[in-house]
């Protein structure tokens, strides 16, 4: 028997609930919104965009144009479709556009429109991944993407992971698996107080997950010891035995040491393989922060920067960043699948088996997270449905797109290159004749200021040797030479005033 239908009598609140589910209604709301998307796509492919990349609204001015006023009581189901229109068209409006060519700054992907809808899909669907049953595609789809990443890292049989919410968790995962794996005590059942402080060792350009992750897991500060790096702000082979040998001297317990592929920063490649041999030498847990660099392992001319990445005991790779995935979505990986449980040893049996590694399908004892979203699905079909050779296509034109742009900056005697770029990571600043050294680091802030506000482009800036330098990431595969020509003339004008 069918449940009645509120009748058009009975409170305005029964009939939005019933229209809120109605698969017309749905239609009806969708329609508007996918053309709106599509049209800032294609403005954003325009010779010259409409949008601003980032329309700058001062904090507290923003916070005042976005009150919260809630529909009315008296609202019906047709108030509801003009107003969600109109609210998602100020969003657009107001937001950074990431697939506008002048967006250069963060390492965020201009999200493939595919893996937008799959977010669509995995929303509604709503099926978490703690347990096969509350997600079985899910599930299986996540084994199946986890296992491509380990095979294209290089990872042997035997290898596996999970997806998990963002880098910096899954860098927390992995150094807790390693803890548990090389601290030479069950943290878990015994806590991490008794024994030798334990540290892990990083360069001094790492990404600050790993110090963040390390004062989680209650090691303090001088639980991250940073290594020196090279003139490329590599981490120095040498200076990374040295350490280890002064942090054993002054009794502190080493448990793994970080490399990074690549820095945050500047896009360098710590050396993989020297690091790997010192591990190797000293019974270290290897970890690679491969979030933004690992997918440089699709680029067969860049894939080199990577050797020794199968050497690695846990590695952590972002599709949110070089495989055009909306956040967050990222892998950790084991060289041995087994110590994913090291992270989360606990009993959950009202959830999991007796032995969760023989239960590959129930995840909860492998992530932080113990209502994991669908996220899965936007990866397998963007590999399902694209391949591997045009995420390959797009990894290399940004590249190849950064060392154009590094020779225009060395052909131009009012700029300075902080190092050569090795992906598609480019350091500079401005350096006008006449000017002041000592007033270098605040024209890069102005200048960077005025051009944000300008909203043509937007770059970021980084502290990188004691002093300020302005930053890009080329993320977008449309932006082009000639863009990257427009933002140098950008940020002369902005030091003229």
């Amino acid at each position: 028997m069918t449940a009645a239908l509120p009748s058009a009598t009975e409170p305005a609140a029964a009939l939005l609930l019933d229209a809120a589910f109605d698969p017309a209604h749905f239609r009806a709301l969708a329609a508007p919104i996918v053309e709106r998307l599509a049209v800032m796509l294609a403005d954003a492919r325009a010779p010259e965009p409409t949008m601003p990349v980032l329309p700058w609204v001062e904090p507290h001015e923003q916070l005042a144009r976005w009150p919260l006023v809630p529909a009315s009581d008296t609202a019906t189901p047709d108030d509801t479709l003009p107003a969600f229109d109109a609210l998602v068209a100020r969003a657009i409006a107001g937001s950074t556009h990431l697939h506008d060519p002048g967006f250069v700054g963060h390492q965020v992907a201009p999200v493939l429109p595919l893996a937008s809808l799959c977010e669509l899909v995995a929303t509604l669907l709503n099926n978490g991944s703690a347990v096969y049953e509350m997600g079985p595609v899910s599930t299986v789809m996540e084994r199946h993407v986890v296992r491509w990443m380990c095979d294209t890292a290089g990872l042997p049989a035997g290898s596996g992971g999970v997806l998990t919410s963002g880098g910096t968790l899954a860098t927390l995962t992995a150094l807790l698996a390693a803890r548990q794996a090389r601290a030479g005590i069950d943290t878990w059942e015994r806590g991490a107080h008794e024994g030798a402080p334990l540290a892990v060792l990083v360069s001094e350009q790492a990404h600050y997950c790993a110090d963040r992750a390390a004062r989680i897991m209650g090691w303090g500060a001088e639980g991250v010891i940073k290594v020196a790096v090279d003139d490329d702000c590599r981490m120095r082979p040498d200076a990374l035995v040295a350490a280890y040998h002064d942090a054993v001297a002054r009794g502190v317990r080493v448990v793994a040491v970080v490399g990074s592929a690549c820095t945050t920063a500047t896009g360098s490649f710590d050396p993989l393989d020297a690091i790997a041999d010192v591990c190797a030498a000293h019974g270290l847990w290897f970890h690679v922060d491969g979030a933004h660099g690992a997918s440089f392992l699709l680029d067969p001319a860049r894939r080199h920067r990577l050797a020794g990445i199968e050497r690695a005991d846990s590695i952590v790779w972002d599709a949110h960043k070089m495989l055009l995935q909306p956040a967050l979505v990222t892998g950790v990986l084991f060289r041995d699948e087994r110590h994913a449980e090291g992270a989360f040893a606990q009993d959950a049996s009202y959830l999991l088996a007796d032995d969760p590694r023989d239960t590959w399908w129930d995840l909860a004892s492998r992530t932080f997270e113990c209502t994991k979203r669908f996220m899965s699905l936007k990866v397998y079909a963007t590999l399902a449905c694209y391949g591997p050779a045009m995420l390959a296509e797009y990894v290399g034109r940004t590249a190849d797109l950064a060392t154009r742009f590094a020779t225009m900056l060395r052909a131009a005697p009012d700029f300075e290159l902080a190092v050569e770029p090795q992906c598609n990571i480019v350091v500079f600043r401005h350096v006008p004749t006449g000017t002041a050294d000592d007033t270098l680091d605040a024209l890069q802030t102005t200048i960077r200021r005025r051009v944000v506000e300008g909203g043509r482009f937007y770059p970021v800036q980084v502290r990188l040797g004691g002093r300020t330098w302005l930053r890009t990431t080329l993320m977008n595969p449309f932006t082009t030479d000639a863009h990257l020509a427009a933002l140098l003339d950008a940020l002369r004008s902005a030091a003229r005033g």
